[in-house]
């Protein structure tokens, strides 16, 4: 699944390409994907103008006017497989598992492609972005200022489930899925097993450090492209070249030596040097 990195990518592609663009044709080709898409509502879009594009989460949200309508925004889940890009031009027919298309003026085409078909298409007032079921309880993001020490420290708190967890939880942060809690781990010198109540003051601020340097670099990177992501513009990212224990297992840690080793931590793999991160 996309995280943080490779939804930042695609939204900073979207947000230089969409801004003063109005909708004028809508195309469905079907009526859900992970969950129903509230196809009258996304209809009713014709006419709107994106005025932004950022991130929530993992969630891409496009800000939308039209005159006499309420600010509506556009929410969009890549999923598992999604991928969401531009095209200049008229396209020449629909590609394998093309779900939607948004045609924009000036001339440009907005369309989502998804394998899986765990992505999603929402549509909302901008006052109601606090209250919606996918948004309400999320965390703070990683990168701005409420991810601090303490408040990793204290989502910790009494809790005997393993690390990694936590910080894959996205009610504690945002964002920060399987690829970049293992380097972030990795980094901080903490073993992802660690019962996360025993987390020190000072290995929170090394924790909340490490995650904020790994999803920086990867952000700049273009992202992690291990099956088939691609950006907005339909780049692949390359932070996955830089990866120091993901997908690494048996092969020595780039600070020791020592053999990366790998386990299952709900139901997600996990990778760790045993010497570097100590239990």
């Amino acid at each position: 699944m996309p995280e943080l990195p490779e939804v930042e990518t695609v939204c900073r592609h979207l947000q230089a390409m969409l801004p003063q663009r109005r909708i004028v044709d809508v195309i469905l080709r079907r009526a859900d994907l992970r969950y129903p898409i509230p196809v009258a509502a996304v209809h009713a879009l014709k006419g709107a103008t994106i005025t932004a594009v950022r991130r929530r989460a993992k969630y891409l949200l496009a800000d939308l006017v039209a005159p006499g309508d309420p600010d509506r925004v556009l929410l969009v889940h890549l999923g598992m497989s999604g991928r969401l890009f531009v095209d200049p031009q008229a396209p020449d027919g629909w590609r394998k598992h093309e779900h939607w298309r948004m045609q924009l003026e000036p001339e440009l085409w907005l369309r989502y492609v998804d394998p899986r078909r765990f992505g999603a298409l929402d549509v909302l007032e901008r006052s109601q972005e606090g209250t919606h079921p996918l948004l309400a309880k999320l965390g703070p993001e990683p990168l701005e200022d409420g991810f601090t020490p303490q408040h990793l420290l204290a989502a910790c708190a009494g809790r005997q489930v393993a690390l990694k967890l936590v910080l894959m939880d996205q009610k504690t942060v945002v964002g920060i899925g399987n690829i970049y809690a293992s380097e972030a781990l990795y980094r901080a010198h903490l073993h992802p097993q660690r019962p996360a109540q025993t987390l020190t003051l000072r290995e929170a601020k090394a924790l909340v450090a490490a995650s904020r340097s790994v999803l920086q670099e990867a952000i700049a990177a273009g992202g992690s492209t291990l099956r088939d992501f691609v950006g907005g513009d339909e780049a692949p990212g390359y932070f996955q070249q830089r990866l120091d224990v993901y997908g690494r297992n048996g092969e020595p840690c780039n600070r020791c030596g020592t053999p990366i080793a790998h386990v299952v931590l709900g139901n997600r793999a996990t990778w760790f040097c045993p010497r570097c991160q100590k239990h």
